[in-house]
């Protein structure tokens, strides 16, 4: 059964509910922590009230004058130690909810989603650092909260013992001044959330970007890439502009208003003390707490803008946790080998598309038209939902519609042609989980060999992020030994050889053939040292299969699949 943690949350208040709800220990311990340090705060200038009232009586003693000294260094004392535990207890937990959310965002982020969810890679990295980070502030967010009201409410309690006029005047101020607030808090938050947005998709562009520099540059692309994110960081700086604005508007406006409570509350006294309605003591105590209820009524009236921001960057979250999957998981599992079928697929360009892969067949397809290989390889790999095309892919006989994507992951590998390479070493990438026991005959291969001998450190050498110091045949040499390292019972190539010479490609095609002898193999290309290590081929035009037949024996039939695939 799904527990409320695990479930995914809608809204993003359902967000800040379960962050404050899995806190509620460390909250509250800081919230009394932090509520002392602030009564202490607030008690030092009625300690020295008395003791300037006490200073001023003629029965005055030296022992009473030293025990109220020495309750004001226990005060002292107080709000150090009260601050520096609270607020260790605070981070501590703001900082562990920040990463929870953190890992659940990108876990998330790393499942297939439905095509229709606008959301790039680029968004989610932010969504997954600064709007993670901010959501985690309301933990922090409610005890300064909580606290700064135990100052004020403390700050009105002592002034009303002088004199209610005083209490009532910090209690009306404060009312006065977070109902001004609460207003423009909403503005932030909106301009807060329309920022986030466009800072997610300068960084969504930057990834494109990033990741296709090297195509931009061979076509002179790049200057129009690069017009284009100016374009939309520019839009991103603008919003950050105005919203600094609003800051800066709300913060000036609450000193001002804080400023004008505490000069009210000191004339107030003031004019009291000098009608002798209150006496010396008790003016120089509502002196003090005019200047301290500076801080908490900053910060008391600073919260609605953070728990505005919390809940912007909380909705964010929600956009990527609530993305709806690419396939609802079924509770079936694949057997083990078996075969690939493809029963009248009509997806694109693919129309009434039917074919067999048998058990421990190595079947190559040739597709005329590039659009209908990719469109079939992301059918495969469940990029496209079960529901959103005609027709049923089956996996030793069960439907992917009937299999989770883990499981048909897990039990069939469709290694795209532009398989991505990490930053790590050249083992990480061909072995990401340290589990593989064929990571020596995937190099060898894949024909990775010259690559490991090229470097003194052999698998462990270090691999810039994306592959940047590798060329790209060997990135794609390397994205191959990934994949057969793997050893899935079915295994899918798409183009794995599109940018290494003919003769390498030769020597890949016959060690792929024998290293997945008596294992499902379907290689999707054009490449003839493929075709013909291939038990049989299938050429795919217009949607469907027109020929099927040895690599050698279409060569010699089919004038049109000589002149396709002949170099």
């Amino acid at each position: 059964m799904t527990t409320p943690d695990t479930q995914r949350p809608r809204p993003g208040s359902d967000i800040l509910r379960t962050a404050l709800r899995r806190n509620l220990g460390a909250m509250a311990g800081g919230t009394v922590l932090m509520g002392l340090y602030q009564a202490g705060e607030t008690a030092f200038p009625i300690a020295l009230g008395l003791i300037v009232e006490h200073t001023l009586r003629e029965d005055r003693s030296l022992g009473s004058l030293a025990v109220s000294i020495g309750a004001l260094a226990v005060i002292i004392t107080t709000v150090s130690l009260s601050w520096r535990f609270g607020m260790r207890i605070l981070q501590k937990a703001n900082t562990t909810e920040a990463h929870r959310w953190r890992v659940r965002v990108a876990a998330c982020g790393l499942q297939p989603v439905a095509r229709d969810v606008d959301l790039k890679s680029g968004e989610v990295l932010t969504i997954a650092t600064e709007d993670a980070d901010q959501t985690a502030d309301i933990v922090e967010v409610v005890p300064m909260l909580i606290s700064s009201l135990v100052a004020i409410v403390v700050a009105a309690v002592a002034l009303g013992l002088a004199d209610f006029r005083l209490g009532l005047l910090v209690i009306v101020g404060t009312v006065g001044i977070l109902s001004v607030l609460s207003v423009m808090s909403k503005r932030i938050g909106s301009s807060t959330r329309e920022q986030q947005a466009r800072v997610a998709r300068a960084g969504a562009k930057v990834a494109d970007l990033i990741s296709g520099l090297r195509p931009l540059h061979g076509f002179g692309g790049n200057h129009a890439a690069f017009r284009s994110y100016r374009k939309v960081s520019t839009e991103a700086k603008h919003q950050a502009i105005t919203v600094a604005k609003v800051n800066g508007v709300y913060a000036g406006t609450a000193l001002a208003l804080n400023a004008v409570l505490a000069a009210a509350v000191t004339l107030t006294a003031g004019w009291l003390a000098f009608t002798r309605q209150i006496n010396i003591g008790e003016l120089v105590m509502a002196v003090g707490l005019a200047q301290f209820i500076m801080e908490p009524l900053k910060l008391f009236s600073e919260m609605p803008k953070y728990v505005m921001i919390a809940r912007a960057s909380a909705e964010r979250m929600a956009l990527v946790l609530n993305a709806p999957p690419v396939t609802t998981p079924g509770p079936g599992q694949p057997a083990a080998g078996g075969d690939l079928e493809v029963d009248c697929v009509r997806h694109g360009p693919l129309r009434k598309l039917k074919f067999q892969v048998p058990a421990g067949e190595f079947v190559a397809i040739t597709a005329y038209q590039p659009r209908a290989a990719a469109d079939l390889a992301s059918i495969l790999a469940v990029d496209v939902p079960p529901h959103a095309y005609e027709g049923v892919v089956r996996v030793s006989g069960q439907e992917l519609a009937d299999l989770s994507v883990e499981s048909v992951r897990s039990h069939m590998l469709v290694n795209p042609y532009d398989g991505e390479i990490f930053a790590g070493t050249l083992r990480s990438n061909i072995d990401p989980s340290g589990t593989s026991r064929t990571v020596p005959e995937a190099v060898e291969a894949s024909m990775l060999t010259d690559v490991v001998a090229l470097h003194r450190d052999g698998l462990d050498y270090a691999v810039r992020d994306r592959g940047a110091n590798l060329s790209g045949g060997q990135r794609q040499r390397l994205s191959l030994a990934r994949a057969l390292a793997a050893d899935t019972d079915v295994l899918v190539l798409h183009d794995p050889t599109t940018a290494v010479d003919a003769v390498t490609e030769q020597l890949i095609a016959r060690n792929v053939a024998k290293l997945r002898r008596g294992r499902t193999t379907l290689v999707i290309t054009s490449s003839p040292a493929l075709l013909d290590a291939a038990d049989r081929v299938l050429v795919l035009d217009d949607g469907v299969i027109t020929a099927e037949d040895t690599h050698r024996n279409l060569l010699a039939s089919d004038e049109a699949y000589c002149a396709a695939v002949a170099r």
